[in-house]
């Protein structure tokens, strides 16, 4: 994985740098490349979460669970899932720094608490606003949602949940 994000570096070294001529301090490209990173955690995580949400969905809707509220469940097992997958990643790559390691299950906990107020309680109301007020599908409405949780949530994880 090493190896994709020096990959990732080089070409965005060379477009930024030699196409573009811009002039950019290493602290300030760092950071940048902080965020592409976790942009590109946060799209497999997108994945992640939302395969799990359809296939949660549809075992529910198939067996006639909860018809009233199967989407707003489905949403929670794919948060609860998601968020380890995410917080794995954030950790190993995104959000790591030299020697001085984040005590993991205290970084895991405030994952979950960020997650948790973007991911679950943000993204329950934003859903229940979707499909209830405005008949946004239950498929589309955690497509929505992306568009506030994601900026809240590197926010969240750079200055709180990571931060040493």
């Amino acid at each position: 994985m090493n190896q994709l994000w020096k990959l990732i570096d080089g070409i965005l070294r060379f477009i930024f740098f030699r196409i573009l001529h811009l002039k950019i301090s290493e602290e300030n490209w760092e950071k940048f490349l902080q965020f592409v990173k976790f942009g590109i955690v946060g799209v497999s995580n997108t994945v992640v979460s939302y395969v799990i949400y359809v296939i949660s969905l549809l075992l529910f809707q198939r067996q006639g669970l909860f018809p009233e509220v199967d989407y707003l469940i489905a949403q929670m097992i794919a948060f609860a899932l998601s968020v380890l997958w995410s917080f794995y990643w954030n950790r190993k790559y995104v959000f790591q720094d030299g020697g001085e390691q984040v005590i993991w299950w205290k970084a895991l906990i405030k994952t979950y608490i960020s997650y948790a107020f973007t991911g679950l309680f943000l993204n329950t109301i934003l859903s229940y606003f979707w499909v209830n007020w405005l008949h946004v599908s239950k498929l589309v409405a955690p497509i929505a949602n992306l568009l506030i949780s994601v900026p809240l949530n590197f926010v969240l994880n750079k200055f709180w949940a990571f931060k040493k």
